[in-house]
């Protein structure tokens, strides 16, 4: 009995952290953005330091037209990834880590920058679902 009510906790912690992980809110996320602008933009082919993010969401990686990614994220890119939540919520959190990860071997991303609350995260993921 003990055993059931242990695995039943388990498996609401899962689906209770995945639920959490996917309740953004994108007006949070446009305002949480702003620490972001210095290096990207929302506007379509305005690349800075950073890619312009728009339409980023659910594309393969490295589609941005005229922009230079690094050699880190091109290495990820070879192992081929989608700019998805399940991905964001990784690299955002530590880029260089994300894109190791993905690729089998340490990488270094260009963004050093890190998200690391995780409301912040989802509201930034729902924010560039709008871009």
């Amino acid at each position: 009995m003990k055993f059931v009510k242990i695995l039943a906790l388990t498996a609401f912690a899962i689906v209770g952290s995945t639920a959490v992980a996917s309740a953004g809110d994108a007006a949070n996320g446009e305002k949480v953005f702003k620490k972001c602008v210095a290096c990207h933009s929302a506007e379509p082919g305005k690349n800075k330091v950073g890619p312009s993010l728009a339409g980023v969401f659910g594309e393969a990686c490295g589609h941005v037209e005229g922009y230079k990614f690094g050699a880190g994220y091109l290495a990820a890119c070879e192992k081929g990834f989608s700019v998805d939540e399940a991905f964001l919520v990784d690299y955002l959190k530590d880029p260089s880590a994300k894109l190791s990860e993905i690729a089998g071997s340490k990488q270094r991303s260009k963004m050093t920058f890190k998200l690391n609350k995780d409301a912040e995260i989802a509201d930034v993921i729902e924010y560039l679902k709008t871009l």
